[in-house]
């Protein structure tokens, strides 16, 4: 909102307001801003949280190291969201529809893990939100983005498949599109939910991931920039940039009160969220199988349920200790704390491959 501000005071009394028409300037105030705002507003939510015994529920049949944690305030992603839509708000340009969609598809799927969360933590229903009803609501969310892209598509690469490290390299979709957006929203929206089991073991992969995304809208965006690396350019896309901003700033104050030992969790209003905001980010800059590459992490955690459910069920025996995979390492005697630096580690040397992919073409 404060774009159109600037642009009035820049007609009418300053040009140095015209600064603020700069993209990256204003992502940098996207990530400052959302920083501030959790910071600032974690505290309280902490506390009117333990107040209220909104507590995180521990699995007895889990790693015995986290029966300590019981108690411990959740549905933490609440203050992300709040964080992430005032500062897009504030530095975005509203004109720009990616901003809404991108925006809307977060606060949706941010409002399916809310009523999870309120099932299960305050009105003390174990199974909260039935899986039927929370894949449904997901479906309508992510099939509504995936038929808004599809129809307010402007340009022929907006709905092409891009294939990392070739150049000119684009599979024509049509109206497949469709589906494979909304697969992509919706699971990348579960994949972070499932590696979201240990103290800040899923937002800092979610904030990696998101900087880097940050950069493919600014290179996509950026007719220039676009030629220059060989990459398609994508009119508008470049304003996603200060969603991801304020994304990065969201999730680095959340990270100060979620690191080990951790003072609040995200809850599926949290993870839910954030992870089908990189899966549509993924879709406006026509990245979705770097997505996967940069998003390891998170696809192999959700390989490893699949794998240890379809085990199960065939076999009757285990593929893993125990599902998500980070809970296999803890019962192998990982310290938490390991287990999450090395994830941390494997997400970094995942983010600049696929950052690399800009490049290598």
């Amino acid at each position: 909102m404060l774009v159109l501000l600037a642009e009035w005071l820049t007609e009418n009394f300053y040009r140095g307001f015209n600064v603020f028409q700069y993209l990256t300037l204003r992502g940098i105030l996207g990530v400052l801003t959302a920083l501030f705002i959790a910071l600032l507003v974690g505290p309280f939510m902490i506390r009117r949280l333990s107040r209220y015994q909104i507590g995180q529920q521990i699995r007895e049949d889990g790693p015995q190291s986290h029966l300590s944690k019981a108690g411990t305030p959740t549905m933490g992603g609440a203050l992300i969201l709040v964080a992430i839509t005032v500062a897009t708000l504030l530095w975005a340009d509203p004109r720009n529809r990616y901003v809404w969609i991108v925006l809307g598809v977060t606060l949706a799927f941010g409002a399916i893990g809310w009523v999870d969360d309120y099932r299960k933590l305050i009105l003390r229903n174990s199974k909260g939100l039935s899986a039927r009803s929370k894949y449904f609501w997901q479906s309508c969310a992510g099939l509504a983005a995936a038929l808004l892209l599809y129809y307010t598509a402007q340009t022929p690469v907006e709905t092409q498949l891009l294939v990392p490290f070739f150049k000119n390299v684009a599979l024509e979709l049509g109206w497949l599109f469709v589906p494979l957006t909304y697969l992509v929203i919706v699971g990348s929206s579960n994949a972070v939910n499932l590696t979201d089991g240990l103290d800040g073991l899923a937002i800092v992969p979610t904030v990696m991931v998101a900087g880097a995304l940050a950069v493919f809208c600014y290179v996509s965006g950026n007719w220039i920039f676009a030629e220059y690396l060989g990459i398609p350019f994508v009119p508008g896309v470049g304003e996603v940039l200060v969603f991801c901003g304020a994304l990065v700033g969201a999730g680095l104050g959340f990270l100060w009160f979620n690191a080990y030992p951790a003072q609040v969790f995200m809850g599926d209003v949290g993870a839910l969220a954030l992870g089908a905001a990189l899966g549509v980010i993924a879709v406006t800059v026509r990245q979705e199988l770097v997505l996967v590459v940069m998003g390891g992490i998170f696809v192999l955690e959700t390989i490893s349920v699949i794998l240890q459910v379809a085990s199960f069920k065939l076999t009757g025996r285990r593929i893993f200790r125990m599902a998500p995979l980070h809970h296999h390492f803890e019962l192998k005697g990982w310290p938490e704390p390991r287990v999450i630096v090395r994830f941390w580690i494997i997400t970094i040397v995942l983010v600049l491959a696929g950052l690399a992919t800009l490049k290598l073409r």
